[in-house]
């Protein structure tokens, strides 16, 4: 997320890099709601002996050292920056991707219907005493 923000400041859209940190951010909240209403906690055994930390570290430094060796070797564009008015962004959203932003709406609308109607479902199984 941080990242796609970051690439969008290099291309001088700092508009963009900033409603990709906070929509994001948004869904990233969202779907770890979602992940902490969905799941028991019963279900799961303990984790906190985990011996895959030191490979997990050295697999980190390997992707984080990869990230900035191509950050330093890419050029920086040096071309005149042509700001975007916010009008004809405005009226491209409103018009030529309206359809997409209504079908993302619907789906996300039946996804938290859908991880309502499981949670009752499972709550109400275990009120009766007959765990599934």
């Amino acid at each position: 997320m941080i990242g796609i923000a970051g690439v969008f400041l290099l291309a001088f859209a700092e508009f963009l890099a900033l409603v990709q940190i906070l929509i994001y951010g948004g869904a990233v909240v969202i779907v770890i709601l979602f992940a902490l209403m969905l799941t028991r906690i019963d279900d799961f055994r303990d984790i906190s002996d985990n011996r895959n930390r030191p490979l997990a570290l050295v697999v980190s430094l390997g992707l984080l050292a990869m990230l900035v060796a191509s950050l330093v070797r890419t050029p920086m564009p040096q071309g005149d920056r042509s700001a975007v008015s916010m009008v004809e962004l405005g009226e491209s959203l409103f018009t030529d991707w309206a359809i997409p932003f209504e079908v993302a709406s619907l789906v996300l609308l039946v996804a938290l219907v859908g991880a309502i109607v499981i949670v009752r479902r499972d709550a109400s199984d275990e009120e009766q005493g007959d765990p599934s």
